[in-house]
């Protein structure tokens, strides 16, 4: 099959996958947490396969994930809900990327190829694809969603990409689980400690980028005092 016919083929693929979410996955899956626990609940024994089905499609179509993994926290608990949580969300961070490579990467290289940004981020991941895919990842400010289509535009290759995004969201998606089981024993009368101590550690993962961000730098060959910023 020719590549443009190939091409066209999984762009008509991809519209009936956003056609059949859009059709048969209700709304409370993307903007309501407390009819998503229940739907969840409802499925029984089959509600880790499809919370992480579902996890994952909404990721790689590019919509925000914090409210299903607060749910999955207060319907599997802390430890099964991180897990579901965490397979959910990098199989979304991997189709998005692969998304991303195959439909827009060529485009994007033609027309944003040779603008300085493009070109020190990818001179970037190309130093250290890990250590930068962890930092950005493990930076709640960072747009989850955003990030996983702009890596699909740069050099980094998938393994390194999906182990990396795996460890790096970690931190997060425990903090949100937390904040799910927390939330559920306090609205049911339990004890609200565990809830607002949830709340610190998603406030700590916020700020502490900020207290211990480094500005890297590239020294030049003739000026090896000066610094150049990866972004200005």
């Amino acid at each position: 099959m020719p590549i443009r016919s190939y091409k066209t083929a999984l762009w008509i693929a991809l519209a009936a996958v956003i056609g059949a979410v859009c059709l048969y996955i209700p709304i409370a899956f993307l903007s309501n947490q407390a009819a998503l626990v229940a739907e969840l609940n409802h499925l029984g024994a089959n509600a880790a396969f499809f919370f992480v089905v579902g996890f994952a499609i909404i990721t790689t179509l590019g919509f925000p994930g914090n409210l299903s993994t607060i749910a999955g926290g207060a319907v599997f608990g802390l430890f099964w809900g991180t897990l579901w949580s965490l397979i959910g969300a990098t199989l979304g961070a991997i189709g998005a990327f692969l998304l991303a490579r195959f439909f827009v990467h060529d485009w994007a290289m033609r027309r944003f190829g040779q603008k300085p940004l493009l070109q020190r981020l990818n001179r970037a991941i190309a130093h250290r694809p890990v250590n930068f895919i962890l930092a950005v990842r493990f930076s709640p400010l960072s747009p989850f969603s955003l990030v996983n289509f702009l890596f699909g535009l740069t050099p980094v290759d998938l393994k390194t990409y999906a182990i990396s995004t795996f460890f790096g969201i970690i931190p997060l998606t425990i903090a949100h689980t937390w904040l799910g089981v927390a939330g559920k024993e306090a609205l049911s009368g339990g004890d609200r400690v565990p809830f607002f101590l949830a709340l610190g550690m998603l406030t700590l993962l916020s700020v502490l980028p900020l207290l211990v961000k480094q500005k890297p730098v590239v020294q030049t060959a003739n000026h090896p005092r000066r610094s150049l910023r990866l972004f200005k």
